[in-house]
């Protein structure tokens, strides 16, 4: 998966995937943590969790609002080098404060992995209720294996990643920014280290540093 997105992220039937993201902008001085999970309900069902707390500014509302989505796999098609899939995205944004509006949100996600090379594609549109304005999003990623350049013919081995983005993020009323962001991934079965720079292409005024942790139970 890439960096900016969890909803691409392969879960087995049972397991669970734990993931602590630190979100720095120095620009606006803003910084977030945030915590995100998915859970494989089946080989082709998945529900996804991710709550944002904002570190800086400091003020009494820093608790986000809670992130849920169900994931399933409708199409897939597997083969010796690596696998295609085309997942439905329904869930809903839970305001954390009782002043803040829900919303309905509906996507789709792509992936397609073959030998070094994985890409994953997202857009996921958000449905505000009452005074919520409506919001999109969507993440392009090319994740390309560094090393090793062939995986042992046993077992799992620790691998490091180079990853490319594009990604928008939209909401009414507003134009969309663009973001590209560039970072690494060093992968190992149970537990992955990554981070990456994002910089806002539309405009230029804005570089966001992220760092992340993924436990894999």
């Amino acid at each position: 998966m890439g960096l900016r997105s969890l909803v691409a992220l392969p879960v087995d039937k049972g397991g669970t995937v734990v993931r602590f993201t630190l979100q720095s902008t120095e620009e606006e001085e803003r910084d977030a943590f945030i915590t995100s999970a998915a859970y494989g309900i089946s080989a082709n069902q998945t529900l996804l969790l991710g709550l944002p707390y904002r570190i800086e500014p400091a003020d009494e509302d820093r608790t986000g609002d809670l992130l849920v989505l169900y994931r399933h796999i409708v199409w897939r098609k597997d083969y010796l080098e690596g696998t295609d899939r085309l997942g439905l995205l329904l869930g809903t944004l839970l305001p954390s404060q009782s002043e803040n509006d829900s919303a309905v949100q509906a996507g789709l996600v792509f992936t397609h992995f073959k030998n070094r090379n994985e890409i994953d594609g997202d857009l996921v549109y958000r449905f505000g209720n009452d005074d919520r304005r409506d919001s999109a999003r969507y993440d392009l990623s090319w994740q390309y294996r560094l090393g090793p350049a062939r995986r042992p013919a046993w077992g799992l081995a620790p691998e490091l990643n180079s990853v490319l983005e594009l990604n928008g993020r939209w909401q009414q009323d507003e134009e969309v920014v663009h973001q590209a962001t560039v970072g690494l991934q060093w992968i190992h079965p149970r537990l992955v280290l990554e981070g990456g720079i994002v910089r806002d292409i539309s405009n230029g005024d804005e570089t966001l540093i992220l760092l992340s942790t993924r436990l894999h139970f």
